[in-house]
């Protein structure tokens, strides 16, 4: 049995969650989300809650029931309060700045690095160095923040590239004489 799953999410005030042929949505004031329920779990809207069962008592329904309730807890975690990380670029000459919808970087290549951005997220670029990525839903902001550390991971010896948070970065000793 579900512990995860038995819990029901609780709807913050100024935010709307409805039930849409087969699909939760949602929305806040600056985003909106559209969740696909799989079949083996069903969902009510009551009370300002938002509660999940199982269809079945077989092994996906089961396992459906509480990964369902927790990808619909983080969006609406998400419509409240934006997650964010944050990029720090480490390195001679390394930077980032903002040309419309475009994440522009500079990273030590011949040519600039130029990245487009998502419509449902926010960058900022907080300084030349440091860049700071928002939005509703986590797994779009983490995945955005590894394509782009994509383009200069850190590495062991210099300790240079695009470090998230604080992300630790496992230093090597380099050759000896």
């Amino acid at each position: 049995m579900s512990r995860v799953g038995k819990h029901p999410i609780d709807i913050p005030p100024g935010i709307t969650v409805a039930l849409e042929d087969g699909f939760l949505v949602g929305s806040g004031k600056s985003s909106s989300f559209r969740f696909k329920i799989h079949d083996s779990v069903s969902t009510e809207i009551s009370d300002g809650r938002v509660i999940f069962r199982p269809n079945g008592d077989d092994k996906v329904s089961r396992s459906m029931w509480g990964t369902c309730r927790s990808i619909v807890s983080k969006y609406i975690a998400g419509l409240s309060r934006p997650f964010s990380k944050k990029l720090t670029f480490i390195g001679t000459g390394y930077k980032a700045n903002l040309q419309g919808r475009n994440l522009v970087m500079q990273l030590g290549y011949s040519h600039e690095v130029v990245v487009p951005i998502p419509d449902e997220l926010s960058v900022v670029c907080e300084a030349p160095t440091v860049v700071r990525v928002s939005g509703a839903d986590l797994q779009q902001v983490g995945e955005f923040v590894r394509g782009l550390q994509k383009y200069r991971e850190p590495e062991p010896y210099n300790g240079k590239g695009i470090i998230v948070d604080n992300q630790y970065v496992y230093r090597k000793e380099g050759k000896k004489k």
